[in-house]
């Protein structure tokens, strides 16, 4: 799999995730296909290890599922009886993991094809930008499982699609498609019929050619200025700001532009 990672993975991670680079961009796939990628406690695990020890030199990160499918959610099949400590034990380790994701270095662009539904939306729902082919559907079956989302999804999901869309999806069982998916946000891209990946790839790398310090404000400062208070996030944007267009690269790649060195924004 090269050079994929800072460490190197173990027996489990390598079996459970197809680990590559691509130049600047390292892709990772769930890899559990006859289970459509169901993801059980070694595979959140081995997400956790992987976000853990991101190459230094690694600019941006493409989740995908191996197969036909992004990831089919929680493997029921392994779901052991827990206690309630347990219990909450155990969604606190997928919480970790999702947000290893959500709040890692670089950007992560998810690539979504075929089920794309319990676990496997919250999941999707970690990633920066997400990318789907007409396949993909999306759905929350845990309301007639008698269970209830742990991975993220109450958090996440409702910010992408609101509460209401959210909730009749766990009353119901309601299953939304890739092109009604790209309307209302559960992903920004949608490409044709097995595109995803490439389309992915594509982002990643045009992000990978930003300043690391814009990219990590987008990231990390981004969220937090959206969730805050208006004066706490303009101080917080004053702030980011300040620190950006100070940056050494920032000011090389504004000469560039004022001696027409890059291209002008406009509509391709």
């Amino acid at each position: 799999m090269g050079n994929a990672t800072s460490g190197t993975a173990d027996a489990d991670t390598r079996a459970l995730l197809a680990i590559d680079r691509v130049g600047a961009v390292l892709t990772i796939g769930l890899n559990r296909p006859a289970k459509r990628n169901a993801m059980n406690d070694g595979l959140v695990l081995a997400l956790d290890a992987c976000f853990s020890s991101i190459a230094e030199d690694v600019r941006a990160v493409v989740i995908h599922g191996v197969g036909e499918h992004f990831s089919s959610g929680l493997d029921l099949s392994e779901l052991t009886e827990r206690d309630v400590t347990e219990g909450l034990e155990h969604s606190r380790m997928w919480h970790r993991t999702f947000d290893k994701i959500q709040y890692a270095r670089v950007p992560v662009i998810a690539a979504l094809k075929g089920a794309v539904i319990g676990g496997g939306l919250e999941l999707a729902c970690a990633a920066h930008i997400r990318v789907a082919e007409p396949s993909a559907y999306y759905a929350l079956p845990e309301g007639q499982r008698g269970i209830f989302v742990g991975g993220g999804g109450s958090m996440r999901l409702p910010r992408l699609v609101g509460v209401a869309r959210m909730a009749d999806m766990m009353l119901t069982g309601r299953i939304y498609t890739a092109p009604e998916g790209v309307t209302l946000g559960f992903s920004q891209y949608l490409t044709e019929p097995g595109g995803a990946q490439a389309k992915a790839m594509e982002l990643a790398e045009k992000v990978t050619t930003n300043a690391p310090l814009t990219n990590f404000a987008v990231l990390q400062a981004l969220p937090l200025i959206a969730e805050a208070s208006p004066q706490v996030g303009l101080m917080m944007e004053s702030l980011m700001a300040t620190v950006a267009q100070n940056d050494k690269e920032a000011k090389a790649r504004i000469r560039a532009f004022l001696d027409r060195k890059t291209a002008r924004v406009k509509p391709t």
